[in-house]
């Protein structure tokens, strides 16, 4: 363990104020992450007649490009972390700016149809996802190198992903309550007093300098390979239908004026379900939590799979039992991945890298998701708007039974290769 470890977890106080100081950029971030992929495919189809398998396509250029660039990220974000505080927070302000402005550009572009258009978005793709990785990063390793036990780590990464969750909530409502103009510029000033707090949360320290790591080093920790294997097919069956969900509710069960609700209703529950979780880990601990999640998400999208035109209750109920299941996948994987990091002996050294390839994981299973998704549905035939009853079969296959099936090898893997794996330290199975 490097030195200065100690101080770290001394840190965080766990107060009110140190969870909204170090976790309110997780509120304007969670405008880019999710939403991004809900809410823009679907602009870019409507209101430029952009087809799918384009949209996707571009969606997984820029997504894989912005990828591979996090784990260099994240060999800046260790340097910026243990250097002086003021070329951290110049660094974060130009990464905050190049956002506001790469978001609204994405929703506002100079020019409307043809090759031009989609230059234009794919240079803001890459522009946004970019800054948002710098940022992203940033908010992650800070929060791990805060250190502590299992019930710390839940907590910090639950504020940190409850804040992310109501940002997930306003940036997915309020585009249609009050237009995308609004939905921008709240963004900006979210974004803006979130990297504000973060200047004045706790901020860990490594006492004595060390030398540097490389930053393929967490790719040869065994615990951080086999996390980040289960963590990746995970993602992808929770982006498969979070790229698909507008499609659903319109098309299969011919509900737009729900939307509103069914998403408030999926991120709340998420948001509300966290302190829920924190309690299963002190009972359970991490791992077996995020397997519970897991259970309860295939359970939904079985249900979600018999539903028809006009079932709006009963998939209300879907959206919030998968927002309980969604909360686990948001705030109990980072704490397992600080708890690999404190085992490994890199604290304090190398957090940046291990959140930047936990980062690349994050967007290639988005980037597989829109890139695989949207293709095979409309080589199946279907097309926003459609009623044929094939395409509409398929749209359901691909929002229900392949995010169970994917959910399923995930959960069976973090069964053999993570709680019964025989390496797994007793801290994460011992309860």
């Amino acid at each position: 363990m490097t030195a200065g470890v100690g101080s770290v977890a001394a840190g965080w106080r766990g107060g009110l104020g140190d969870g909204l100081r170090y976790g309110a950029l997780g509120l304007p971030l969670a405008f880019v992450a999710l939403p991004l992929y809900v809410v823009l495919p679907n602009h870019y189809a409507e209101a430029f007649g952009v087809p799918l398998a384009t949209l996707g396509a571009l969606l997984l250029a820029a997504r894989l490009f912005d990828a591979v660039a996090d784990p260099w990220i994240g060999r800046l974000v260790d340097h910026g972390l243990s250097g002086p505080r003021t070329r951290l927070l110049a660094g974060m302000v130009v990464a905050a700016v190049a956002l506001a402005l790469g978001f609204r550009g994405l929703f506002f572009p100079p020019v409307t149809d043809g090759p031009a258009l989609l230059a234009w978005a794919a240079a803001l793709l890459v522009l946004t996802y970019l800054a948002y990785s710098v940022l992203s990063v940033l908010h992650q390793a800070w929060g791990a190198r805060l250190g502590g036990g299992e019930g710390q780590r839940a907590r910090i990464v639950s504020w940190r992903e409850g804040l992310a969750l109501l940002g997930v909530m306003v940036a997915s409502v309020l585009p249609s309550l009050a237009g995308l103009g609004v939905a921008t510029a709240v963004f900006a000033v979210a974004l803006a007093a979130g990297v504000g707090l973060l200047t004045v949360a706790p901020r860990p320290q490594v006492d004595v300098p060390q030398p540097p790591l490389p930053m393929t080093l967490p790719l040869r920790t065994p615990a951080f390979r086999r996390l980040l294997a289960i963590y990746l097919v995970n993602g992808i069956a929770s982006a498969v239908p979070a790229t698909l969900v507008l499609f659903f509710v319109r098309d299969r069960l011919q509900l737009p004026a729900w939307e509103p609700p069914f998403l408030a209703a999926y991120f709340a529950a998420g948001a509300l379900s966290m302190p829920l979780w924190v309690r299963a880990v002190a009972r359970w601990g991490l791992a077996r939590s995020w397997l519970a999640g897991m259970a309860l998400a295939i359970a939904a999208f079985v249900w979600a799979a018999t539903l028809g035109a006009g079932d709006g209750a009963a998939f209300l109920a879907v959206c919030v039992a998968t927002g309980v299941a969604l909360g686990a996948d948001l705030a109990l994987p980072g704490a397992l991945l600080a708890g690999v990091v404190q085992r490994s002996g890199h604290q304090g050294r190398l957090e940046g890298a291990y959140f930047g390839w936990w980062n690349f994981a994050t967007k290639l299973n988005l980037a597989l998701a829109a890139g695989i998704a949207l293709p095979l549905l409309a080589a199946f035939g279907y097309t926003p708007g459609s009623r044929d009853d094939g395409a509409l079969n398929a749209l359901t296959l691909a929002y229900c039974a392949l995010p169970c099936a994917l959910k399923a090898l995930a959960a069976a893997l973090l069964w053999w290769r993570w709680i019964r794996h025989p390496d797994t330290v007793p801290e994460e199975i011992s309860r």
